[in-house]
């Protein structure tokens, strides 16, 4: 399972608010709930978020090994 998780921490400790993505810098607020609902999204949209964050991969997501599968 893929979480989104340290997008919201690594938001929250560079104080971009989901207002601030969709306003200035022309966020889909149709992918932020993607986001928040932990649907996929394109590497081309996690391109963009780590552009707009200054930040890496792993600020953005985190791979979580599902317990059920083999």
């Amino acid at each position: 399972m893929i979480s989104y998780r340290p997008l919201w921490e690594t938001m929250r400790r560079k104080n971009v608010t989901t207002y601030t993505q969709i306003n200035k810098y022309q966020f889909s607020k149709g992918t932020l709930d993607s986001l928040k609902q932990g649907r996929n999204i394109s590497t081309a949209t996690l391109d963009d978020i780590c552009r707009i964050l200054g930040c890496k991969v792993e600020d953005v997501l985190v791979y979580i090994p599902n317990e059920t599968q083999t």
